[in-house]
Order: C-alpha cells, then sequence, then structure tokens
C-alpha cells in the first residue's frame, strides 16, 4: 500500500522518526525503512519458501535466505513506486523529506499541500502507474526467463506490482487512488475541503468492504478462511479507516487555518530602551493598556521580546533595578513576521521557527504589535466552534 504523507512546513533540520532506520537518500530525501518491515520481510521469506523449495529442491535453510532476497526485490519496487511520488512532487516545486517503507508498503512525505488538482491527480497517479509498468516488465521477461528461482522472482514481482498497482487506483483514501478521486471532484467543484471529505469517504467505505474479507472468501470462493485472512483483514481496515480520517480531519483544520490573521491577533506593544528600568517599562506599558512590551537598541531598532512568564518572576521590589532587556528574549531571524501574515503562511512561519512570541512588522519596518502562540492557539479553537 503507498500513501502521501504531506507535513505542514519544511524544517530547517530533519530529526529521523523513531523506529526507523536510514538507508540512503534518494532526489534528496532520506529513504527510511521502519523496524516493522523485518517482520513482513521474514513472513514473506516463510510464505514464498514451499514455491522455492519446489522448483530448487534440497536447497534446506537456504530457501530462506532466497524467501527474504525476494523480499528486498519486492520493496525495492516498492521503492521506486514513491520515489516516482517524490520525483513528480519536485518536478511541482514541492520538497519531499523522507521516503519510509514500512510491513504495508511505504510512504512519501511531501512538504506541503498540492496547490491545484492537476498537481493533486498527477503527484498521486504516477505511483500505480510504476507499479503496473514494472509488473508488465517483469511479465514481459517472464517470455525469456529459465525455470527456476529467477522465473518464480519474475512470476512474484510482476502479480505483486500489478496487484499493488491495481489496488492504488482504488478510489479511496489513504490510497493513490482516493487522491485521483478527490483531484477529480476538485477539479470539477473547485473546493478541495469537499473533495478530501468524498475521497476519505470512499476509504471509510473500502475499509468496511476490505473487513469482510474472510466473508467473501467463504461465501463467494469456497474457501475457509484462516486466522491469517482475519487478522490482514483487520490489520488492512485499520489502516484503510486510520488514513481516511485523517486525510479528512486535517482538510478540515485547513479550512480554518486562513481565518487567522496576524493583525488582528496581534496584542498592543509598547517599545522602550533596552536599559530602562523593568517597573518603569511596565508602568508605561499600563498607561497604554498595552499587552506587551519591546525593547529597542542604541540604534532605535527592535532587539527583544519582553518574556512575560519571565516579567512575572520577578518580585515587584526587584524591577525597579533591573533593565528590561533581562527579561526580553532576544529577536533572532524567524521571529519578525510581516503584520499581514495570515493562514497557512502563519502557520508555515510559526513551524520554521517555534516561539512564545513574535514581533509583527509593517512593510515601513514601524511596529504593529506583538503576535502571541497561545493568543493564535485560541482563536483556532474558537473558529472550531
Amino acid at each position: 500500500m503507498s500513501e502521501r504523507s504531506p507535513s505542514p512546513a519544511p524544517r530547517a533540520t530533519r530529526s529521523r522518526p523513531h523506529g526507523t532506520i536510514k538507508i540512503g537518500t534518494i532526489a534528496g530525501a532520506d529513504v527510511l525503512v521502519s523496524t516493522s518491515w523485518f517482520f513482513i520481510a521474514a513472513i514473506i521469506a516463510v510464505l514464498v519458501s514451499p514455491r522455492i523449495e519446489q522448483v530448487s529442491p534440497g536447497l534446506g535453510g537456504w530457501k530462506y535466505v532466497a524467501g527474504a532476497a525476494f523480499a528486498v526485490i519486492l520493496y525495492l519496487s516498492v521503492l521506486l513506486h514513491e520515489a516516482s511520488h517524490a520525483w513528480m512532487a519536485r518536478r511541482y516545486g514541492h520538497g519531499v523529506s523522507s521516503i519510509t517503507l514500512h510491513f504495508l508498503g511505504g510512504m512519501t512525505a511531501m512538504e506541503g499541500e498540492a496547490r491545484n488538482a492537476k498537481e493533486e491527480f498527477w503527484i498521486a497517479v504516477v505511483g500505480p502507474i510504476t507499479s503496473l509498468a514494472i509488473g508488465f516488465a517483469a511479465l514481459g521477461a517472464l517470455v525469456a526467463a529459465p525455470n527456476g528461482l529467477v522465473r518464480v522472482g519474475l512470476e512474484g514481482l510482476a502479480g505483486a506490482n500489478l496487484l499493488i498497482g491495481a489496488m492504488n487506483l482504488i478510489p479511496g483514501l489513504p490510497l493513490d487512488g482516493g487522491r485521483v478521486l478527490k483531484a477529480g471532484v476538485w477539479g470539477v467543484t473547485g473546493n478541495l475541503h469537499r473533495a478530501t471529505l468524498v475521497a476519505g469517504w470512499g476509504g471509510r467505505v473500502l475499509a468496511v468492504l476490505v473487513l469482510g474479507w474472510p466473508v467473501y472468501l467463504q461465501t463467494i470462493f469456497s474457501v475457509e478462511p484462516t486466522f491469517v485472512d482475519y487478522l490482514l483483514a483487520v490489520v488492512l481496515a485499520i489502516f484503510l479507516w486510520g488514513g481516511a480520517t485523517a486525510s479528512m480531519q486535517h482538510a478540515t483544520l485547513r479550512r480554518r487555518i486562513p481565518a487567522l490573521q496576524g493583525r488582528g491577533l496581534a496584542r498592543r506593544t509598547v517599545a522602550v530602551g533596552a536599559d530602562l528600568p523593568l517597573s518603569e517599562a511596565v508602568r508605561v506599558a499600563q498607561d497604554s493598556q498595552a499587552g506587551s512590551i519591546v525593547t529597542l537598541g542604541p540604534d532605535g531598532r527592535p532587539v527583544g521580546l519582553v518574556n512575560e512568564a519571565a516579567l512575572l518572576a520577578v518580585p515587584a521590589e526587584r524591577r525597579p533595578w533591573m533593565p528590561t532587556s533581562a527579561v526580553a528574549t532576544a529577536l533572532e531571524v524567524g521571529l519578525t513576521l510581516p503584520a499581514d501574515i495570515r493562514g497557512v503562511e502563519l502557520i508555515k512561519a510559526m513551524g520554521m521557527r517555534p516561539a512564545q512570541e513574535y514581533l509583527l512588522v509593517e512593510s515601513d519596518g514601524s511596529i504593529h504589535g506583538v503576535l502571541s502562540t497561545a493568543d493564535v492557539d485560541r482563536a483556532f479553537r474558537d473558529h472550531a466552534h
């Protein structure tokens, strides 16, 4: 199974997710292998070992090694599937932070979202096309393949990739086919939120249908389902339902984000000299009914933001003897934002440089106010109700 995970903002440094091993990079994206992959690789090795024993008897324990090698080759084709997503995303100007191989397939972490339905369609559909191409290529190679392990490997590679390609075209999130459906509804209606909900419900319906797999085996194919069939049905159903639900929730969050406006959320602020006694700075702020204090350097430019928690921690009797700069946070890169910043750009800016407060400035460099992360969080929750 393939899925694509958008991340809201690029990071200056990448942290490797817990439980993964980095094995290399492709086009600047880290290639990670989840520890769960080793579990599924072992299962694949055991499942294909009887077939290997059939065509090459006498291998003994080496049949499991051959099975493990097949698992590696199979997941290399999954890696090509995910790499095609990454390549198309980069072609449209999106960053790709990582490609992760896990026990259900792979995941490509694209930074940001597709900007229009066309981008969404091509970034999604190129993965299944790649899998189908690998499957048909392996199928064609079977014509000249000799009997033995090579033929078994090609048969498995062809069948697995044709199945992966076809399944990923099923119209339900988080599968690629769900993103294709999302692109189609988006293109017709022009409404990204509605398109995501339609594709998300498609994924939920698919999850319910998958849960009935053991019943289909028994009633349609007259095959008695095994414990593995029940387990696989439950795992896949949970994966599909969870992925679809997460995509729908993400769409709902994105619909609320545009309502966030830095200018309207900013606190009134006063600017004082960095060496001004803290007690005097507090008095000036109270007289002006300001909710924040900015410190200025000798040249009159903002150099710091007074931290409210640090200010409250200073006893009143000590404030006359303490410079305001002692409780101020230095205005480092990323802590000064344009007053008109809003929506996704605001969230991206805050994600790239997490902080408690940000200075908002006008286009001419003058101070507009101070934006508190707590105020942004509160506004976001208010728009949720």
